[in-house]
């Protein structure tokens, strides 16, 4: 079963790090420095907006290719870390 112990520990890492994210985004407006630094957020220019009298739609195309790159990065850091 020592295949088990690997994903064990991936799914402990994986739930601290959604754990961290989340007191960040809920902190995120009783600190103006955080907001400050999120603030970017769904409002590049890339993400599409469309307003009507009954309907709403919020389409974040450039935020979540931001996201993607930056986790893409962040992921590629881990596994060389882990590597050595």
């Amino acid at each position: 079963m020592a295949g088990w112990n690997g994903i064990g520990r991936l799914l402990i890492i994986t739930g601290l790090t959604l754990a961290i994210v989340g007191v960040l985004l809920t902190l995120v407006e009783k600190w103006p420095s955080l907001g400050a630094a999120f603030g970017w957020v769904g409002k590049l220019p890339g993400d599409l907006s469309i307003t009507r009298e009954r309907f709403s739609l919020y389409v974040p195309i450039a935020t979540s290719l931001v996201l993607s790159i930056l986790l893409s990065v962040a992921l590629y850091i881990l596994s060389w870390l882990f590597r050595r």
